[in-house]
């Protein structure tokens, strides 16, 4: 049986993407095991079928948590008895991929789920930013198979190393199990307005707080965790008690059918380098999953869906009276939300995991990968 490690410096638990392309690899025969790390906070994991193990670090963040981690992943996939493919996302954990790959000479497949060098976390880090570009630059052009999320990437990456990265976006499942889950507070005859994913900077969150705090008839919730969601998390609490909800750490499973509750989702990335401009998050997709209307921001990738299948509002400003307008537009005007409503039924049908699958599996048969 083929062996496959999977390597993320997260903590397992809210990793979609990861998820479905293990699924798939599994439907091949192949035995997978998912590493990454063990958080204070981590939620216990679901039952899956593939094998996981998050290490315990003394390290939760900076130079000494990446340097740890590559050294204990290091340590981990050397010792396994058996590795036929090993799977590094994103730029964090492919430094002890790489060196497994060449002592102990099996194949190295790379998912680069953003343009790692230019998220906004690294702009004014000249030093840091310096550090995992020359990680990047000693590495990449090594690389043989490699994917990535939007094709502006993959045509960077193609120019300044050489690497074909093919293009595996993050679609989600067309077909979910149904998770019994309620809204966390009775909404009466408010409008529901979700934000899921990654709670940092460069989000527009402070802003989407702002505008709906100050909105009749309608709440949001903020669905997922980050650097910033206790800060924002306490100001929402004081200034707009019940109006705003975070869940904080959400298992996909639910989180799908927590969407699907909401009457339209968010995605206000700013323009904070590449890697934001060339962004397709995985919320979008799961809007369009759930059949509910978007609010996005003008950013190429994001603008190019929301205009070929109609599904929402595209916002070239992010000030507050834009974002009022737009929510209210969005909530609130029915001939829109009809008109909207067969788009979303395109694109629910169109972007989903079951039409990406096979490209995925493409890149892991050219590898070596054979069905058992």
């Amino acid at each position: 049986m083929v062996k496959i490690y999977f390597s993320v410096t997260n903590d397992l638990s809210s990793d979609q993407r990861v998820h479905r392309v293990i699924s798939s690899l599994v439907k091949t025969g192949a035995s997978v095991c998912l590493v990454g790390r063990k958080l204070p906070d981590s939620l216990p994991l679901e039952q899956r079928e593939y094998g996981t193990h998050r290490m315990s670090l003394l390290f939760k963040k900076g130079f000494l948590f990446y340097a740890f981690f590559n050294f204990r992943l290091f340590l981990f996939l050397m010792f396994r008895w058996k590795i036929d493919f090993l799977v590094s996302n994103d730029l964090d954990t492919l430094p002890a991929n790489y060196l497994v790959s060449k002592i102990r000479r099996v194949q190295l497949i790379y998912d680069s789920h953003e343009y790692f060098t230019e998220v906004p976390e690294l702009i004014g880090r000249k030093r840091v930013k310096k550090f995992w570009l020359k990680i990047e630059q000693m590495i990449l052009p090594h690389i043989k198979y490699a994917y990535t999320v939007s094709k502006p990437i993959a045509d960077i990456y193609k120019s300044k190393y050489g690497v074909d990265f093919q293009l595996i976006h993050n679609f989600p499942l067309r077909n979910k199990e149904s998770v019994n889950i309620e809204l966390p507070f009775d909404k009466g005859n408010d409008k529901v307005l979700i934000y899921q994913g990654a709670i940092n900077i460069g989000r527009g969150l402070e802003t989407l707080i702002e505008v709906v705090g100050e909105m009749e008839k309608v709440r949001l919730i903020i669905a997922g965790d980050g650097d910033i969601r206790k800060s924002l998390e306490k100001y929402a609490k004081e200034k707009f008690p019940e109006k705003i909800y975070f869940t904080g750490k959400i298992q996909f499973s639910a989180l799908h059918n927590l969407t699907k509750l909401a009457d339209a989702g968010v995605s206000l990335e700013e323009d904070l380098g590449l890697n934001y401009r060339y962004a397709m998050p995985n919320k979008l997709f799961d809007y369009t999953q759930a059949e509910i209307p978007v609010l996005v921001s003008d950013l190429p990738e994001m603008k190019r869906i929301v205009e070929k299948y109609n599904i929402g509002i595209i916002v070239e400003s992010r000030d507050k009276a834009t974002i009022h307008e737009a929510i209210g537009m969005l909530l609130f005007n029915d001939d829109k939300r009809a008109e909207w409503k067969s788009g979303l039924k395109k694109a629910a049908t169109e972007l989903c995991w079951e039409n990406e699958e096979g490209k995925l599996l493409d890149i892991f048969f050219a590898a070596g990968l054979t069905i058992s």
